[in-house]
């Protein structure tokens, strides 16, 4: 719908909101980082939600002989009913069900719920679009253009499926402890908490797996600590009750929220409600609440082109800006400490004294006419 199209009301709203983006963005003079939920995979592709991807995993194994409203009733938890259903699958899996897995599941060396991981990672495997051609016809594929021009800084999900590679082929994913583990270059990564599909054993399904996970978490969360205080942050698929919102929330609160004021940098997208608001009031960890915006909205392609709009390295390609700090970071760590390195130290600090000498020492110059640059080189190295 275009924006003159649009009730007045909700027009200014809009207005307010994307003026409100662009501002943060444009303050904090970087790129804004993505927390992805399964929204999001619903949204484009018909994902399954927890509750329907657990419905599915009752229907596939026979030992599971209740209908699944039945442990929805009785267990509640998703957690505890994916525990349950981990337990029954390995029972099918050495049984009648022997054919429905490969054969080197069946070592002494394999953990029991790695047979409905494997069931989960193909169902997620196959409703996942194969390549960004199976998008071109889809109802949203405008808004889904205007998500992949944002060009994050960082990209952090929940997700299981492989949905954000297709969309981001920049990114590096890093999976679940890897995450911990990982390179110090923080740039252009999708960041995996709880798993992906490419690697069954690492998803976080069931009560054990999200005990662990949150063991770990402290570790997770103090090393993406400057990402929450430096960076424009959009949650796009939770819902703001969602127990994964309510963690981030819970540790971005600890750094950034003074006196119970609103967080500025932080937004999430909800589904529209009339009348719109612009804040919300969470509750999180600790019996404690925090103040953040709302975008409250039927279409994302506004919000995702307000963030494409404002951010200051838009063209840079994740793949290349993380191979040049890689090269940094190990110059810097290794090569120096071990090698004679011969500077120039005259060159560098007359470098240093101007902002586009900086920038041609680092390889990147200025364009007095880009007009005329692009009407004289219309073709760009692919």
């Amino acid at each position: 719908m275009a924006q003159h199209d649009l009730d007045p009301t909700i027009a200014q709203y809009r207005l307010q909101v994307y003026g409100d983006l662009s501002a943060c963005v444009s303050k904090m003079g970087c790129s804004p980082i993505l927390f992805v939920g399964s929204g999001l995979s619903r949204r484009y592709f018909s994902g399954p939600s927890w509750d329907e991807l657990l419905a599915y995993l009752a229907a596939r194994c026979p030992l599971i002989e209740r209908e699944y409203a039945y442990y929805k009733q009785t267990l509640v938890s998703p957690l505890l009913i994916g525990e349950e259903f981990a337990r029954l699958y390995p029972e099918w899996a050495w049984s009648k069900g022997k054919n429905q897995f490969p054969d080197a599941m069946f070592e002494s060396d394999v953990p029991p719920d790695a047979y409905i991981k494997c069931k989960i990672a193909e169902r997620l495997k196959a409703i996942t679009p194969a390549a960004i051609t199976d998008l071109a016809d889809h109802p949203l594929a405008t808004e889904i253009g205007a998500l992949q021009a944002i060009k994050p800084h960082a990209i952090i999900t929940t997700n299981h499926d492989q949905f954000l590679e297709l969309l981001f082929p920049d990114n590096q994913p890093i999976i679940g402890q890897k995450v911990i583990a990982g390179s110090t270059v923080l740039y252009g990564e999708l960041f995996k908490t709880h798993g992906c599909v490419s690697g069954p054993n690492s998803l976080v399904f069931t009560q054990g797996d999200y005990e662990e996970f949150t063991k770990r978490k402290k570790y997770l969360s103090a090393k993406l600590t400057t990402f929450f205080s430096e960076h424009p942050l959009l949650f796009v698929g939770y819902s703001a009750s969602d127990q994964n919102i309510r963690g981030i929330l819970s540790d971005i609160d600890e750094i950034l929220s003074e006196n119970g004021a609103i967080i500025p940098n932080v937004y999430i997208i909800v589904t529209s409600i009339d009348p719109p608001v612009r804040e919300k009031l969470v509750e999180i960890e600790g019996a404690r609440s925090v103040r953040i915006k709302v975008i409250e909205t039927d279409s994302f392609q506004w919000v995702f082109e307000a963030l494409a709009a404002a951010q200051p390295v838009s063209v840079i390609s994740p793949k290349l800006l993380r191979a040049l700090l890689h090269c940094a970071h190990d110059l810097k760590r290794y090569d120096i400490p071990k090698q004679i390195v011969h500077a120039n130290f005259q060159m560098l600090e007359h470098a240093v004294q101007s902002g586009e000498e900086f920038a041609n020492l680092l390889g990147i110059t200025t364009i007095d006419d880009p007009t005329a640059y692009n009407a004289n080189y219309p073709h760009t190295i692919t």
